[in-house]
């Protein structure tokens, strides 16, 4: 079964969201049959690509008009939410960057197959660590904790083609409805939106999967193919 994952690394209820999903997996027999798709996602395409000069504290109070309190009440909430299930936030103002690159070099590591390993680093490295996800730098030290020649990441980070296949994913998003993440879809058919519990994302994947199930058992139903019929 496949689940394609919409999601940003400026997001923080996307690692929590991933917690929870990943939570979520650890309790289905199935687990080992799902195939997971991190699509992207910008939810500020307009920030620079090389300043690093925000933090996420200062682009919201700026940029959004965010007050002192309403940052601290978010801070607080994140926090808590975060502790919950592995993460801190705690340690860093994370520093509010483009993620096209970033983004890119997930597209990248989709055809090395470890595009879960890298949303991890990147998500981390974003909340965690304070790195600047749009340096290209940090985005090839990244890589090459997954195994990636830094030959290869840079010319990606420069690929117009990958960069196509950015906003494809952003483009279906926006024909599917999406309009904020994390947002789930289950093999093609159910939609879960936000940073759900892990009951939720339980619930959920059994219904797709007990679908898939029924129609794998309808299709021994006679039939005919390129070699005959039965």
């Amino acid at each position: 079964m496949k689940v394609q994952i919409w999601s940003d690394i400026m997001c923080p209820f996307c690692y929590i969201g991933k917690k929870n999903f990943e939570k979520a997996l650890d309790n289905l027999p199935f687990k080992d049959k799902i195939e997971i798709e991190w699509k992207s996602f910008q939810l500020d395409p307009t920030l620079s690509e090389t300043s690093g000069e925000f933090t996420t504290k200062q682009y919201l109070m700026e940029k959004k008009g965010f007050s002192e309190v309403q940052y601290n009440q978010m801070q607080e909430r994140l926090n808590a939410m975060g502790k919950a299930v592995g993460i801190d936030f705690s340690q860093t103002s994370p520093i509010a960057a483009n993620t096209l690159k970033a983004h890119k070099l997930l597209h990248l590591a989709k055809q090395f197959g470890k595009q879960d390993e890298l949303k991890e680093l990147l998500l981390k490295a974003h909340f965690e660590k304070g790195l600047n996800v749009a340096d290209s730098n940090v985005l090839i030290d990244l890589g090459n904790a997954i195994g990636i020649d830094s030959e290869v990441i840079s010319k990606a980070l420069n690929d117009d083609a990958i960069a196509y296949e950015v906003q494809q994913d952003i483009l279906e998003a926006q024909n599917i409805g999406v309009t904020g993440v994390p947002f789930f879809v289950l093999n093609n058919k159910y939609a879960v939106s936000g940073a759900q519990p892990q009951e939720v994302f339980i619930d959920a994947m059994k219904q797709a999967y007990n679908e898939i199930e029924v129609l794998n058992q309808n299709n021994d139903a006679n039939s005919c193919s390129i070699d005959g019929c039965e």
